[in-house]
């Protein structure tokens, strides 16, 4: 049964509920938006979930923005075979003409009690690691970010994969 609005013309149908299609193209909406500011988003898996001194993942991100900033964050996956409560990164960004910039990153990756920090189910957690925010970068093209862990031992079990994110700012 349909019943009429005078004033608006609008229609509604008693007795059919339109919440869930309401939500549902709602739901859509704001996820679409979500992934807007989303410039690059790679994973690298490390291979028996080890990430060896001599594995180095590099990332080539692909720049067409020189106008807005953008926030860079990395994101690791690790389980409770990882030893360590903290990371060191050497981070090396190449730009499309060559130019370098090494950084040197240190996380906390659990408390002084071992709880570890990030989200996650049962053995593994995922942990965002902030890098830099309001990047600019000059020149379109590739730009290449290379990441190193700088631990003390050559192997660093429980690492089951390094991610690199490059979103636009919500800064201007």
């Amino acid at each position: 049964m349909a019943i009429n609005d005078a004033k608006t013309g609008a229609s509604m149908t008693k007795g059919k509920n339109n919440k869930p299609a309401v939500l549902l193209i709602l739901a859509s909406v704001f996820l679409a938006s979500c992934g807007d500011k989303v410039v690059y988003n790679t994973s690298e898996r490390m291979p028996g979930n080890l990430w060896s001194l001599s594995h180095v993942p590099v990332f080539a991100v692909e720049v067409a923005d020189t106008v807005n900033s953008h926030d860079l964050s990395f994101s690791i996956r690790t389980g409770s075979a990882y030893p360590f409560r903290n990371l060191y990164l050497f981070v090396t960004a190449t730009s499309p003409e060559g130019r370098t910039m090494t950084d040197t990153l240190h996380y906390n990756l659990a408390d002084e009690k071992g709880r570890r920090y990030g989200n996650g189910f049962g053995d593994i957690r995922e942990l965002k690691l902030p890098y830099r925010t309001n990047v600019f970068f000059p020149l379109k093209g590739t730009y290449s970010v290379r990441v190193q862990h700088g631990m003390r031992a050559d192997e660093l079990p429980g690492v089951y994969d390094l991610s690199l994110r490059v979103e636009r700012s919500s800064k201007k």
